[in-house]
């Protein structure tokens, strides 16, 4: 997954929404050859103005002031506002990025995606990770998973508490495990809790697929501490992926020739050269709104992980209702918030 040189035809793009995802977006179009950044908007004027001048391009006063003026954008806005904002770009011919998770329901999800497809529009969602090198380099040695154990561990931020950590976090891994594993989930098991918002902060998942493989995953937004590891079981092989550090340790198991039949390990490391996932995400984007690929990222993949989330959301409650049941009183309510009720 490597950057391309610079290509004859550059691309037109804007920023929908510049806080702290979309300021990235703005920084990276500048910096890429085969974008030129037009212009950003966001319902703060002054925010718009400051990252316009930043990045020398224009600030947007309505979000219809850059219909016709380009042919891609990316969507950072708050979760809530993907759907309609992604659908009036949709609908103005603009092909998008829209940041996970794609839409708020799955509702909406349909919408964006019937609306791509009746407008021929390019439709990719911002899972980020599946550009991080060190899931690149793993993926080309899967085969046959039958284990995976996902750890998302944050310090609090007051970002993205428009949603629980399940969409906010947990959802990189849902997505990353889903794209490896060659069946679809039959279990969900989940608890979480709402501990310093009203929505989920930290959450554990059990997930059992068609096909045996087993998932745990835990996400939490309350840590000491920022953990980003994914670690899966494979015939006589182990994998233990740091995202942060964008690397990966394989260790591998040998019976052959083995005195006294004791097994054999051997280590060795996948170190692929450092790159930003997304600088390499927004070329990706770049080169499908170019070519007109379809994304490998798209809506049906970014449906299927936010249909995930939100049934592990349903677990959680069912979860919590058992609790209520044999514990009484004393236990700490879900919001209905997770529910999207």
């Amino acid at each position: 997954m490597e950057l391309e040189g610079r290509v004859d035809r550059t691309i037109k793009v804007a920023v929908v929404g510049v806080g702290r995802f979309g300021r990235h977006h703005a920084r990276v179009y500048h910096e890429l050859p085969d974008a030129e950044l037009v212009g950003v908007y966001d319902k703060d004027a002054g925010r718009a103005t400051e990252v316009a001048k930043e990045y020398q391009c224009r600030s947007f006063a309505r979000l219809e002031d850059l219909f016709g003026e380009v042919e891609a954008a990316s969507v950072a806005v708050p979760t809530e506002q993907h759907a309609e904002v992604g659908g009036r770009l949709i609908e103005a011919g603009i092909d998008i990025l829209v940041e996970k998770p794609m839409a708020r329901s799955l509702a909406e999800a349909d919408r964006l995606i019937a609306a791509a497809g009746r407008h021929g529009r390019i439709l990719q969602v911002g899972h980020l990770e599946r550009f991080n090198p060190a899931v690149a380099a793993a993926r080309t040695i899967v085969h046959s998973p039958l284990f995976f154990e996902a750890h998302r561990l944050s310090v609090f931020t007051e970002r993205s508490l428009d949603v629980d950590v399940v969409l906010d976090l947990m959802i990189h891994d849902l997505d990353i495990v889903l794209s490896l594993v060659d069946s679809e989930p039959e279990e969900i098991r989940a608890s979480g809790l709402a501990v310093l918002t009203p929505k989920i902060d930290i959450a554990n998942v059990r997930l059992a697929f068609e096909n045996g493989c087993v998932a745990n995953f835990t996400a939490s937004r309350v840590s000491l501490e920022q953990v980003r590891k994914l670690r899966w079981f494979q015939p006589r092989e182990y994998i233990s992926v740091d995202y942060a550090r964008q690397d990966a340790t394989v260790t591998k198991v040998d019976f052959t020739n083995v005195p006294g039949g004791q097994p054999k390990l051997s280590h060795r490391k996948l170190e692929p050269p450092r790159q930003e996932p997304l600088q390499l995400q927004l070329a990706d984007f770049l080169r499908n709104v170019r070519e007109r690929r379809t994304p490998e990222i798209g809506g049906f993949e970014g449906r299927r992980s936010l249909r995930l989330a939100h049934q592990i959301l349903e677990q959680i409650q069912l979860h919590h209702d058992r609790l209520v049941k044999h514990a009484g009183t004393g236990i700490v309510p879900v919001p209905a918030a997770i529910l999207g009720t």
